[in-house]
């Protein structure tokens, strides 16, 4: 199984993560971002989109972190990271939205523009950390994970770019659960590392 990735990418990063915990074998291979070569074939044809990650799992090619999330923990990962009833997987996939909309446009694209000189704007992706981060924070007030009462990939999904958060000016003090749910994370058996976190 290939993980074609980007090793500062949070969204790679994701599925590097869970991978580890789950203890899923992944052969990782980096790819020249900055040479484009995600833009070129043969990674182009394996996602049109021209984003990372890609996985490829035998004849299964999925793009998108959020569904190679769901791919992993519902054909490797067992029952404790994606359970078989709908509404705990509602429970879940409701953090994967969060992280693909709310996250994605607030602290991950905060990161982008400090980090890597991306044209968006800055104080409208303060403004979207100023919203979801105290919303995180209250619900980390009264529960240890974001969904089930255990680690899930929801965890998995919103952790990366939460904690990189700083890397886009954001600060994380103002929010005790954040920081608390943090080291839980960083204290899970398997945990992997990434620059930042």
């Amino acid at each position: 199984m290939k993980l074609y990735d980007l090793e500062l990418s949070g969204n790679c990063y994701k599925v590097r993560l869970f991978a580890a915990l789950a203890n899923i074998p992944l052969d990782v291979v980096p790819v020249d971002f900055l040479g484009g070569e995600h833009k070129r074939p043969p990674l182009i044809a394996l996602n049109p989109w021209g984003e990372l990650p890609i996985l490829v799992d035998g004849e299964r090619v999925l793009r998108d972190s959020q569904a190679i999330l769901v791919h992993l923990a519902g054909t490797y990962g067992g029952a404790a990271w994606w359970p078989s009833a709908p509404h705990l997987q509602a429970e879940i996939v409701q953090w994967l939205s969060t992280a693909a909309n709310e996250i994605q446009n607030g602290p991950a694209s905060a990161r982008l523009v400090d980090k890597f000189g991306y044209p968006l704007d800055k104080p409208t992706t303060l403004a979207r950390s100023a919203h979801i981060l105290p919303l995180l924070d209250a619900h980390l007030a009264t529960h240890d994970w974001l969904a089930l009462g255990r680690p899930t990939i929801a965890d998995c999904a919103v952790y990366p770019y939460v904690a990189l958060a700083p890397e886009g000016g954001v600060e994380l003090a103002p929010y005790p659960h954040i920081l608390r749910w943090i080291d839980r994370v960083k204290a899970l058996p398997g945990y992997l590392a990434m620059p930042g976190t």
